[in-house]
């Protein structure tokens, strides 16, 4: 394997706005604070920055094809600009060009933003796949939604590991809870009451076993990053948060295509993208050595199963970290302390970088009530796509 990026970047500041339905502010507004609140944050000036990258993926309704709305709203000096887009990951997929940026010697400090209007799409009913996935999709996936793909993965996932159904989606129940318990503590958050199992399981049914808790909302939002390299950043702070790994798998399809081979119960490009980053980062062994995880929970299933994909619980046996509170925010490796996107939705270039957010807070010791104690690795996982064709990107993040 290459080298890699590993210490290479470091993070100096970030930003990200309250989520959810933001009516009175358009992307610009977006923008804008969280720009200022990670300018802030950096403690450097907007001459600093070098290059900047957009991350945003409906893009005529939002900001236009280019990213040149960035360079005017945030009034950059002249200075490049780039809009990115690769599905739900995008968000992540910004950061990225921004710290390869930096690592490969090209820029000393770039940003990173994702913003999304997903309200102002009308986003959450059938989705247009002419506007998403091309043209020519239209006639190949008229009918096709997440819910519905994500719910066959979970009856799968019941299938091959012996889960009775009710059982099934009692775990997937108390993985919801868990998220909406500190989601409540986060004054960023979309949704902030907590739910119990029983309103879970007695929730309408979106896609069987799917409910409605099993769902993450439809937000609007943004985030940003400033990342820099290290020696910059010890000048700003004693103790930078480093880019670990950084990386990235995208599926061929063999999964459904031509390999005959895929069970439907996991996400094969999560798993191929953690190994990479747990090889890049130096982890021998994920389940002892992650202070923390925010991973892509568009729906509980889909947790469930990144945990097994990132190697922290052993295939087959997640149900068993979940009913014993392992990724509860007191458990060994807690997962979505911001609340995840069952509380902040997924306005979809900005999720990566608010993930990236809360893990930066977090190794910081600037998460009040959700702070977990004494962190040192955080990882995030970003997803696009359904589970049988998708993209993932893995990040570690680490003092």
């Amino acid at each position: 394997m290459a080298e890699g990026i590993k210490d290479k970047v470091a993070v100096i500041g970030v930003g990200c706005t309250s989520f959810g339905e933001l009516w009175d502010k358009g992307p610009e507004d977006l923008m804008v604070e969280a720009f200022t609140e990670a300018l802030e944050d950096a403690g450097i000036d907007k001459k600093d920055i070098q290059a900047a990258w957009l991350g945003t993926c409906f893009d005529e309704v939002n900001v236009g094809k280019s990213a040149v709305s960035l360079a005017t709203t945030l009034k950059l000096p002249f200075i490049p600009v780039s809009r990115v887009e690769n599905f739900c990951a995008t968000g992540t997929e910004a950061f990225r060009s921004a710290c390869y940026a930096v690592a490969s010697g090209a820029c000393d400090i770039t940003l990173a933003l994702g913003a999304e209007k997903l309200k102002d799409t009308g986003y959450g009913g059938l989705p247009d796949f002419g506007a998403v996935m091309g043209t020519k999709n239209r006639l190949i996936w008229p009918n096709m939604t997440a819910p519905g793909q994500f719910a066959m993965m979970a009856t799968k996932y019941f299938d091959k590991y012996g889960l009775d159904p009710e059982e099934g989606k009692a775990t997937l129940a108390k993985i919801s809870v868990k998220s909406h318990r500190n989601g409540a503590m986060n004054p960023k958050a979309h949704l902030r009451r907590e739910i119990t199992v029983d309103q879970v399981l007695k929730a309408p049914i979106v896609a069987w076993p799917l409910g409605l808790f099993d769902c993450c909302g439809v937000s609007d939002g943004a985030a940003a990053a400033i990342v820099a390299r290290p020696d910059i950043a010890k000048k700003l702070r004693p103790d930078p948060v480093y880019v670990k790994a950084l990386q990235i798998s995208v599926s061929s399809g063999e999964e459904i295509m031509y390999s005959g081979t895929w069970d439907g119960a996991h996400v094969e490009s999560t798993y191929r993208a953690g190994a990479k980053a747990y090889q890049e980062a130096g982890v021998k062994n994920p389940r002892e050595e992650m202070s923390l995880l925010e991973v892509h929970d568009c729906f509980s299933i889909t947790e469930l199963t990144i945990y097994e994909d990132l190697q922290i619980s052993p295939r087959g046996r997640a149900r068993e970290d979940v009913e014993a509170g392992f990724y509860d925010l007191d458990g060994q490796v807690p997962c979505q302390p911001s609340g995840g996107l069952k509380c902040f939705g997924h306005p979809i270039g900005a999720t990566g970088l608010r993930m990236i957010y809360e893990v930066y807070k977090q190794l910081q010791g600037k998460c009040g009530k959700r702070q977990i104690k004494n962190p040192r690795l955080g990882l995030t996982h970003n997803m696009g796509g359904f589970p049988s064709m998708n993209i993932v990107s893995v990040c570690i993040l680490g003092n």
